[in-house]
């Protein structure tokens, strides 16, 4: 009786652990969602000047825009994205798309030009993702004549930025495999990694997918277990090279679980 006493105890204590841990990370989702702007705070990262641009950004909720401003979004979207969506097993429904861009949890931040006229966007949720506390990118679309320029890189690292400062553990996305130029940007110019809860790492369905899912831990995991301690976060952009620290106290990081579909860039 003594040892199932024991057994039973120890099964208790890891349930009430892993409650917390998921309280925690739960926690950490809703603060960052009640926030009023979470770029506020980085104020140099609201303009983008070089390589030809010259556009203003802003963040806000999907609740906070304009209906004119969210149906070009969704317009910029099935333009750039329609033809890759029918190659998946994913295909395109208008309606299914715009319920998914429209959604309460979306925020968005959105690039313009002249301040009155959007170019680009990208569309993420602050999220519990497997266990795990993640800034999760939907969408980054720009017009065609912004493209090149630099200001994609700009809007990820934003998120990332953003990442950090909310004490999330890592910035994801979904990826197209077959949208070539999109998947090399994120694996080789952003660095980002295939993540754990990829259909080709967990053995799901493996080659028979038509998307990856790709993530970039924060600099705050790596602070995680340390305390509270200042993560200097280095940005060089086209040569502008920006330098921020935020204080973040230390965590303890969630469980994994299960993953769910999610918009592709």
């Amino acid at each position: 009786m003594g040892r199932k006493s024991s057994k039973a105890k120890e099964k208790k204590q890891k349930r009430l652990e892993e409650r917390a841990a998921m309280d925690a990370v739960c926690a950490k989702v809703e603060a960052a969602n009640k926030l009023g702007d979470p770029l506020e705070a980085f104020p140099v990262f609201k303009k983008y000047d070089r390589n030809g641009l010259n556009v203003s950004i802003e963040c806000k909720r999907v609740s906070g825009m304009n209906q004119a401003t969210v149906d070009w979004a969704f317009e910029l979207t099935k333009t750039n994205m329609q033809t890759l969506y029918e190659q998946s097993e994913w295909g395109w429904k208008d309606r299914e798309k715009r319920e998914e861009m429209t959604d309460d949890r979306a925020w968005y931040l959105i690039a313009w030009e002249d301040s009155s006229v959007p170019v680009a966007f990208s569309h993420f949720r602050f999220d519990v993702e497997c266990g795990d506390e993640v800034l999760y990118c939907y969408e980054v679309q720009l017009e065609s004549k912004v493209r090149r320029k630099g200001l994609g890189k700009f809007l990820i690292q934003i998120l990332q930025l953003m990442a950090n400062s909310t004490q999330m553990k890592k910035v994801m996305l979904t990826v197209f495999k077959h949208n070539h130029g999109a998947y090399q940007f994120f694996r080789e110019a952003l660095q980002f990694e295939i993540d754990d809860t990829s259909p080709s790492m967990s053995g799901c369905c493996g080659d028979d997918c038509s998307y990856e899912i790709l993530s970039r831990r924060t600099k705050f995991v790596w602070q995680a277990h340390l305390g509270a301690l200042p993560v200097v976060c280095n940005y060089l952009i086209d040569g502008a090279s920006y330098t921020l620290e935020v204080l973040l106290p230390g965590v303890d990081i969630g469980s994994p679980g299960p993953v769910g579909r999610r918009g592709s860039v």
